[in-house]
């Protein structure tokens, strides 16, 4: 559909969400021109209100609508214990559980020096500040368990080293169900060095 340019920009918008190859794009692009108007509409809407009406917070970095975070204004969370994350949609995981009662802080990313990420490129300053002026005691460092997310987990707690917080990671190991003959050496051996008495 070359000589179509809106349907065009459409399949381009669509292109560039993460995952969404050019066919899908159309696909996608073709489900909504054939949506009726209404639907159509209420979708563009959709798109525009969450990028209108949603912000980050200023203290935490998670998402908010209308100018306030629900975590950081939640008086019955525990303010002592804070997971740090490297993206927003990582706290979700943890909300679902309803288990954590804590708060978060999201640093933005995580240092890359192949991409060019440093320091100054995260909210890392901003952890700081929140460690003293909120009197956090406990720091769970809940990045990805890759190169990267190791670097920033080992930054922050050589930071924090001789500061009164407790700086610790996520443990590691063997999903539920998994086959000790499937497992990686690397997956074993962080199993076996996070093993707890029974």
């Amino acid at each position: 559909m070359n000589d179509l340019p809106s349907f065009s920009a459409l399949v381009d918008s669509f292109s560039k969400l993460p995952g969404v190859g050019a066919k899908s794009a159309e696909r996608m692009a073709y489900s909504v021109l054939e949506m009726d108007e209404d639907d159509a509409i209420a979708f563009s809407d959709a798109i525009k209100n969450v990028k209108t009406r949603i912000s980050r917070c200023p203290k935490c970095g998670l998402f908010q609508e209308d100018g306030e975070c629900e975590v950081c204004s939640d008086i019955g969370r525990n303010h002592d214990v804070c997971i740090v994350v490297a993206q927003p949609r990582d706290a979700l995981a943890f909300e679902k559980l309803n288990d954590f009662k804590g708060v978060y802080h999201v640093l933005g990313g995580v240092l890359s020096p192949t991409k060019g990420v440093g320091p100054e490129e995260l909210k890392i300053d901003e952890l700081l500040n929140r460690i003293e002026e909120e009197g956090i005691k406990e720091l769970i460092i809940a990045t990805n368990p890759n190169m990267d997310g190791e670097t920033t987990a080992l930054f922050i707690a050589k930071l924090l080293e001789g500061k009164n917080v407790a700086v610790t990671r996520l443990a590691y190991g063997l999903p539920m169900g998994a086959s000790l003959d499937y497992a990686d050496t690397l997956t074993l051996g962080k199993a076996l060095e996070g093993r707890r008495k029974l």
